[in-house]
């Protein structure tokens, strides 16, 4: 059996306006339709539900409820108001009132380039609670396609079926040496020069391994040593420490190139810079609170 929520709809009408013809005023249909209503509602549940005294279903105190009819009241009530309360979230959310927006980033991404922005978007939007994961450029993408997060900032590429990635800025990238290593002397390192380094590599999965191994190929580099550290701010201390070199965004190592604790190392031709990118899962539609955040990053 199914309950027709409109001849509910039209049944509890009758009720809370004690009579078919208020309460056809009130949802602006006939009285006639109002009676039909009723009559068919409680031909599909084979369950009286008004106390019927006169032709119109009325009695001199107004609408009875026969016993089951006031059991079924009680139930119409709850889910109406269910339903009343399910309008009011959806237009507070409609409005940015109320929701929750679930950001995901890789780490550099996290640490360097989200922090402003979701200053200006809590600033904006105070009510909405804002969640921002941090993982791996890999794990975001698994988080994309786990509809753990609504929308996500990596370093690198993501090539998986059902995530839409979309560039969002480009960032510059150095390789780097302590000030004091004989690398850092030398105008413009070869090839060999290069390969004798320790080469400081973030995880596999990580951005910015994507761009070292990328880096070695295109310039047949093979390092005679890999030491794998799981964060970039790590390796940037580590190479000032002495102990290699390391390609690492600009952004996190301006500091100890300020303090003269790191050497940008010419290598190629120009600079090096790589795309950031958005990630979304394809076809997902977007919240209310998606889409202001994806407004305030074009303005």
């Amino acid at each position: 059996m199914q309950l027709n929520l409109h001849l509910l709809r039209m049944f509890m009408g009758v009720v809370e306006h004690q009579g078919f013809s208020r309460a056809a005023v009130a949802l602006h249909v006939t009285q006639s339709a109002m009676s039909k209503a009723v009559r068919e509602l409680e031909h599909q549940l084979g369950l009286p539900l008004l106390e019927r005294a006169g032709h119109d279903g009325r009695s001199a105190r107004g609408v009875r409820l026969t016993e089951g009819g006031q059991a079924l009241y009680q139930h119409a009530r709850g889910i109406f108001a269910m339903e009343r309360a399910a309008v009011d979230e959806v237009r507070s959310r409609v409005e940015l009132r109320s929701g929750r927006l679930r950001i995901g980033a890789s780490t550099t991404v996290a640490g360097y380039w989200l922090p402003a922005v979701m200053s200006r978007f809590s600033q904006a939007f105070p009510h909405l609670e804002l969640e921002l994961q941090v993982a791996n450029t890999e794990e975001i993408g698994e988080a994309i396609v786990g509809y753990r997060i609504d929308v996500a900032f990596v370093e690198g590429h993501v090539d998986a079926p059902g995530i839409s990635s979309v560039p969002w800025r480009d960032e510059n990238l150095l390789l780097v040496a302590a000030t004091d290593s004989p690398l850092a002397r030398r105008r413009k390192p070869d090839r060999d020069a290069l390969a004798s380094q320790t080469w400081l590599v973030r995880e596999q999965g990580s951005g910015t391994r994507q761009v070292t191994e990328h880096l070695l190929r295109s310039h047949g580099i093979q390092p005679r040593r890999r030491v794998e550290i799981g964060s970039n701010e790590a390796i940037a201390r580590t190479v000032a420490a002495g102990m290699g070199i390391a390609v690492l965004p600009e952004v996190v190592v301006a500091d100890l190139l300020g303090a003269r604790r790191l050497h940008s190392v010419a290598i190629g031709q120009g600079g090096m810079s790589r795309p950031l990118f958005r990630l979304e899962l394809a076809n997902r539609p977007r919240s209310p609170a998606l889409q202001a955040l994806l407004s305030l990053l074009r303005e």
